[in-house]
């Protein structure tokens, strides 16, 4: 059978226009009576505000609207729970956590009227290692526990394999937080329409799920709000979440007049999501042939200072956590715990990639602690047809095995040519 689309090569339908410079970004759009809005950080990791004053920001020459937590409708939001405020009202949480916002008739205007709003901080103990957070006498991120999640998976007699094995490997790994870094900052305009609907062109890669943040946040019909998306300048799962959106919002709905927010550089690394950071330990019962035949494992995954995305990205890392590897017996205990250090969420992979690193390299400890080539080891535990995965998930066709074959064929035919 001939395939017009399958195993063809066929060109991005926006090619020409981005080899030519004709895309169109939102940093592109200049609306007529565009504002320019700027947003006040906080200069602590953990602190409770005691008062906010912009009296005099307010009355600085060019400035046409400032903000704060009294201005939004329903000021908290999140993917898994409400956790996030729109601009902070009882503390701070994080470096970098958003406090008030400014609209005015240029970016250094608004700047500088930033300057002017005074926030009267009580610094608190901060949090900031994983481990230190799950103790009881840390400082409290939110409520009374820094743990907000468990997750455990547990598969065959787990204690019994390791008595029965002939040798137990045992590893921890760390992995960092890493920011996306894409080309395009996070970038957006909010405008009134005529008939009074909200029109938001953004750079963002969930439309659709912006619609409905906002809708919570603004208190105003889904029907009436519009989320336009142009070309994004790179995304990666960094461009998921709400940021800037309901600013932007309430300060046009106060003017009357478009305004736009960017994100600077430092913005994007103190304020916009990153991957997780996973710690944790790799624990393998093997027997001298090398077959495993026990792992546990332990993920303590590093939230920062909002949940965001953490627990479904943590639960694809807890049912991925073993490796495609056919092992009778596993544990998995996966936790997700509050720090004051900056947000994690969405990154390429959605949490695999930190435990695909940890046990991969803990395969390569346990081929040498058995005197075993690592290939040879992967290819003796591997997933076959039919099996099935720890969390209960069947895998019916499984390619591992010829993968890995055909990459060593490769390699092998490189090799020979140097």
């Amino acid at each position: 059978m001939k395939y017009n689309v399958v195993g063809k090569r066929l060109p991005r339908s926006d090619a020409r226009q981005q080899v030519t410079g004709e895309s169109m970004y939102v940093d592109d759009h200049v609306k007529p009576g565009m504002l320019y809005g700027y947003i006040l950080r906080s200069k602590y990791a953990h602190a409770k505000i005691k008062s906010i004053d912009i009296s005099v920001a307010e009355k600085y020459p060019g400035v046409k609207a400032v903000i704060t937590h009294k201005d939004i409708p329903c000021n908290r939001f999140g993917v898994h729970v409400d956790d996030q405020p729109v601009l902070a009202d009882d503390k701070v949480r994080h470096y970098g956590d958003a406090v008030a916002a400014v609209a005015a008739e240029t970016i250094k205007i608004a700047e500088e009227a930033a300057k002017l709003i005074k926030v009267e901080y009580e610094p608190l103990p901060g949090v900031f290692d994983v481990y230190e957070a799950m103790k009881e006498n840390s400082p409290k991120v939110h409520g009374d526990s820094n743990i907000f999640k468990k997750i455990r998976i547990a598969n065959g007699d787990i204690e019994k394999a390791f008595a029965e094995s002939d040798f137990i490997v045992e590893d921890t790994f760390k992995t960092q937080r890493v920011e996306h870094v894409h080309i395009e900052p996070h970038v957006g305009y909010a405008e009134i329409a005529p008939n009074g609907d909200l029109i938001i062109n953004d750079s963002t890669a969930r439309p659709f799920t912006i619609a409905a943040d906002l809708g919570k946040i603004l208190k105003i019909p889904m029907h009436r709000i519009q989320v336009i998306t142009g070309a994004i300048g790179g995304a990666f799962g960094g461009k998921n979440e709400i940021t800037t959106e309901p600013i932007m919002a309430i300060l046009a709905m106060k003017t009357k007049r478009p305004v736009k927010i960017k994100y600077t550089r430092e913005d994007e690394f103190i304020s916009s999501t990153i991957r997780h950071p996973y710690y944790g330990k790799y624990k393998s019962g093997v027997t001298k042939e090398g077959k495993i035949i026990a792992r546990e494992v332990e993920i303590f995954a590093d939230t920062g200072a909002y949940i965001d995305r953490g627990v479904s990205t943590l639960t694809k890392a807890c049912v991925h956590g073993c490796g495609p590897y056919d092992i009778p017996n596993t544990l998995v205990n996966g936790y997700l715990v509050y720090t004051n250090n900056p947000i994690s969420g969405a990154m390429r992979g959605f949490g695999v990639p930190q435990v695909g690193f940890a046990y991969e390299v803990h395969m390569d400890s346990i081929a040498e602690r058995l005197g075993i080539n690592p290939v040879e080891l992967r290819l003796k535990n591997v997933l076959k047809d039919d099996d099935f995965l720890p969390c209960g998930q069947e895998m019916p066709i499984v390619t591992i095995t010829e993968t890995i074959e055909k990459a060593m064929e490769i390699y092998n035919s490189r090799k020979g040519m140097k």
